[in-house]
């Protein structure tokens, strides 16, 4: 790996939100390619970002000032890339459902989704059915739902029957998270998988869209 990568790699490990900015910066300057500075340098160092929480090393806050360091060198990047011709990993929209507030887990998915090389669109909290419904109309080939309470999971299963209803549902994956949710319930609402943590909700989002 060449300098100005080493440099950017080693600021998203650390979570040093400057540096990872100023890398970016570095490497185009250099001459890389705004492809290569995606692949090699930040999903890679995302990739080991969660290698890393996978085997106990690093813990949530380690994983999201990572992310937002990685997300700081995205905005230098991101003109670049749409300037390219830098092929996405597949459009996904996440969202936390209806009658929930709670966003730091989803928006550490959508993070740690963002640098693996997908473009997300970001639902916000509290999203209607009707909101994923036209996420997917828009071209989402992926739904993420999160849910932090018992009582605002059924709108897990209310949004997943309204993409039936639209006649979406065979058109996206259905992937869901959060602290009440296991698999029995991913299964039992007919979702498509379901992610404990963000690390492996990159990996099931992987899998899904490469089926």
């Amino acid at each position: 790996m060449n300098e100005e990568l080493s440099t950017l790699y080693n600021a998203i490990l650390e979570g040093d939100m400057a540096s990872a900015q100023s890398a970016v910066q570095a490497s185009l300057d250099a001459g890389l390619e705004p492809g290569l500075i995606l692949s090699d340098g930040m999903i890679a160092a995302m990739k080991e970002v969660g290698k890393r929480f996978e085997d106990g090393d690093y813990f949530v806050p380690e994983m999201l000032i990572s992310a937002r360091a990685m997300q700081t060198g995205l905005t230098v990047l991101k003109p670049h890339l749409q300037n390219g011709d830098v092929k996405s990993a597949g459009k996904i929209a996440i969202g936390t459902v209806k009658g929930d507030l709670h966003d730091i887990g989803k928006n550490l998915v959508a993070l740690m989704l963002e640098g693996a090389g997908f473009e997300v669109v970001d639902l916000g909290t509290d999203a209607a059915p009707d909101v994923f419904v036209k996420a997917a109309q828009e071209g989402a080939q992926l739904i993420g739902m999160s849910a932090l309470l018992t009582t605002t999971m059924n709108s897990m299963e209310v949004t997943i029957q309204a993409l039936k209803n639209a006649g979406l549902r065979d058109s996206v994956k259905i992937i869901v998270g959060g602290a009440p949710v296991t698999q029995e319930f991913a299964a039992k609402i007919g979702a498509d998988g379901f992610a404990p943590d963000a690390s492996r909700a990159v990996t099931l989002a992987q899998s899904l869209l490469a089926e």
